[in-house]
């Protein structure tokens, strides 16, 4: 292991997390009051996820290659059917409420739903690292995850800060923001 593999992973994991980021910055829009633990669990999920997927793909490649085709046009179908779910739900939730219907924190299955649909295009990373060790697999995948947890966190403060300038239309950017992520995703794998 060289700084040229930590550099690689830093950055795989910096560009890895920016759909998982524009999701951090959409939680801190849609919580009424700043709450560290919210915080700190929004970005946990998603550096687990982003952890996670990348040592999974290099489990497959290693141990069920045959599942890569299936798994491969997936991808783009699963992202934006969850992320188009939950950003409709917060602008519904937006529309129908105003700031005092904003939620105080955000459900563990919601944090799950948001983890997987911004991870899932990690997993072809995995397919890319089948020449590693199972070692630097993990270290890599471990780097990845907390490099997605720093700028996770990172974006749901900035969410909250946002959130309160905006007040009520805050639930709506954010619900507006989840859909385009997911489009995103999905036109970029399918083009």
């Amino acid at each position: 292991m060289d700084a040229v593999f930590i550099l690689n992973s830093l950055m795989l994991g910096a560009a890895l997390a920016m759909d998982a980021f524009s999701v951090s910055v959409a939680n801190g829009l849609a919580v009424k009051r700043e709450s560290r633990i919210m915080a700190f669990s929004s970005a946990a999920v998603f550096g687990i996820f982003q952890a996670i997927m990348p040592f999974l793909g290099w489990v497959l490649v290693h141990g069920a290659s045959n599942l890569f085709s299936f798994l491969d046009s997936a991808i783009p179908f699963v992202s934006l059917a969850l992320l188009s779910f939950l950003g409709v739900s917060m602008i519904r939730d937006g529309i129908k409420g105003g700031e005092e219907d904003r939620s105080d924190n955000l459900t563990l299955p919601l944090l799950m739903m948001q983890g997987i649909a911004t991870s899932i295009d990690a997993l072809s990373v995995g397919f890319t690292t089948y020449s590693l060790s199972i070692g630097l697999a993990a270290i890599s995948s471990l780097i990845i995850g907390l490099t997605t947890f720093s700028i996770c966190l990172i974006g749901v403060l900035l969410g909250k800060r946002i959130g309160e300038k905006l007040k009520r239309s805050a639930p709506i950017l954010g619900g507006i923001i989840l859909i385009a992520i997911g489009a995103e995703i999905f036109l970029s794998i399918i083009l």
